[in-house]
C-alpha cells in the first residue's frame, strides 16, 4: 500500500516547500488539477526536477485527446496521468497506448461516475494501472465518501491496482486502510494540518503497516 500526497491549492513555490518536509514519507506526489490550471505543465516539470526520487502523478483529469494529452504531461515529466473514467473507452485506449510507449501509467478517476463497479470492471480491462474511487470536494461538501465505492470495485478490479482520495484525514484512516486500496491519496489531511511533517510521518507509518 502507498500513500500519495494530493496538492491543490498552491503555486509551484508553495508546492515545493511542503514537498520538502515530507518528501521521506509519501510514495507519490500529485500536482493537483487546480495547480495546473494555474500554473501549466510548468509545476510538474518544476516538482519532478526538484524531487526526482519521487513519483510524479499529473492529475490532468483527461476527457478526450488522450494520447495526445499523456504525450504532453509525459514530456513534463509526470510518471502518471489521471484520465475520467466518464470518458470514451476510446479515449482511455488512447491514453493506455500513448502511456506505454514511455513506460508511465494511466490512472482513472470514477469520479461522477453512477455504476461504480460496472464501469471498474470495464476500465480495468481496457488496461489501465490504477482505478481510483474519489469523492470531490463538492461530494465531501455533502458529507459523501468514498469507503463503500472502493469495497464495490475491490469485488470486481482484477488487473488494475485500487486507489481511494477524498476526505481522507488521520481519524479515517484505518477505515480506508481496512478496505485495502493499492494507494492511499491524501490533500487536506497533510498539507490542512499544522505539522505536515508529523501528520505525514503517522499516515505513512499506518499505511506500511497494511
Amino acid at each position: 500500500m502507498k500513500l500519495q500526497l494530493a496538492l491543490d491549492l498552491v503555486d509551484i513555490a508553495g508546492a515545493k516547500e511542503i514537498v520538502s518536509e515530507v518528501a521521506g514519507f509519501i510514495d507519490i506526489v500529485e500536482i493537483g488539477t487546480p495547480i495546473v490550471i494555474n500554473e501549466g505543465l510548468h509545476a510538474v516539470k518544476a516538482i519532478k526536477e526538484a524531487f526526482p526520487s519521487l513519483t510524479v502523478l499529473a492529475d490532468l483529469k483527461i476527457m478526450d485527446a488522450g494520447g495526445y494529452e499523456v504525450m504532453k504531461a509525459a514530456e513534463a515529466g509526470a510518471d502518471i496521468v489521471t484520465v475520467l473514467g466518464v470518458s470514451d473507452d476510446s479515449t482511455i485506449k488512447g491514453a493506455v497506448e500513448e502511456a506505454g510507449k514511455s513506460g508511465r501509467k494511466i490512472l482513472v478517476d470514477l469520479i461522477n461516475v453512477k455504476d461504480i463497479a460496472s464501469r471498474a470492471a470495464e476500465v480495468d480491462a481496457l488496461g489501465v494501472d490504477y482505478i481510483c474511487v474519489h469523492s470531490g470536494y463538492d461530494h465531501q461538501a455533502e458529507g459523501k465518501n468514498s469507503f463503500a465505492d472502493l469495497r464495490a470495485i475491490k469485488g470486481v478490479v482484477k488487473r488494475a491496482k485500487t486507489a481511494v482520495a477524498g476526505g481522507i484525514k488521520l481519524g479515517t484512516l484505518p477505515e480506508v486502510i481496512a478496505a485495502g486500496p493499492d494507494l492511499v491519496i491524501v490533500g487536506g489531511g497533510i498539507t490542512g494540518e499544522s505539522d505536515q511533517k508529523a501528520a505525514a510521518a503517522e499516515m505513512k507509518r499506518l499505511v506500511g503497516q497494511a
